[in-house]
């Protein structure tokens, strides 16, 4: 598994130009990977977009290397890397405490139609109700709260086939491995619905082991 990254050229407008919507950012997803497109593969990364220091980066989970010149289409020039995940992956221990993000897209299923939880009680409870499923549990804080928010949370248009809006829930928080082998997993496929359009990543950084 590789973990990549890029910053992507907000200052360049003729860059940035076709990237209007989620369809946008995941056709140049795809696009970096030219080998797999050559072969015929249709393999699934995961993918989202990070905000850091007024700066937005692309960041994708891939079982292949992306191509870093088309990776750049509409990045940074020198600003694409790749590295190796599946050390980091295997290092992750049973009781590790690590901090995490996860941008995802919290919806219900009612009478086999698909809706979006809008509160954001509704859209905390989405991420409790997947936690042990997805090999973590959400660590108290001092005061004997969860120790998670969200931070950012937008309506982001789609187009496929029509013009759609999809909600994006951005949470931050720390988290407890409780198995290791579930939340590796979790790692590589993610949370939840609309992977293709930039969502269900979650990343984690180690604190310490309890």
């Amino acid at each position: 598994m590789y973990l990549s990254r890029v910053e992507i050229d907000d200052q360049n407008r003729q860059k940035v130009k076709d990237l209007t919507h989620l369809g946008a950012y995941h056709n140049w997803v795809e696009n970096s990977f030219p080998i797999e497109i050559d072969q015929g593969k249709r393999l699934r990364h995961l993918w989202r977009i990070d905000r850091l220091h007024d700066k937005r980066f692309l960041l994708i989970v891939s079982s292949d290397k992306p191509n870093l010149d088309r990776l750049e289409r509409y990045g940074v020039a020198g600003t694409a890397v790749t590295k190796n995940y599946q050390p980091f992956l295997e290092q992750i221990k049973n009781n590790e405490i690590m901090r995490f993000r996860l941008t995802a897209n919290p919806t219900y299923r009612t009478n086999d139609k698909v809706y979006p939880h809008i509160t954001v009680e509704q859209q905390k409870k989405w991420l409790l109700d997947r936690t042990n499923l997805a090999g973590f549990s959400i660590v108290k804080n001092g005061n004997g709260m969860l120790n998670f928010d969200i931070v950012n949370r937008e309506w982001l248009v789609l187009y496929h086939h029509r013009r759609i809006r999809l909600s994006q829930v951005t949470f931050e928080g720390v988290l407890q491995v409780t198995d290791a082998e579930k939340i590796n997993h979790t790692l590589i496929h993610g949370i939840g619905r609309e992977k293709a359009y930039g969502m269900g990543m979650l990343t984690v950084i180690p604190i310490g082991i309890r």
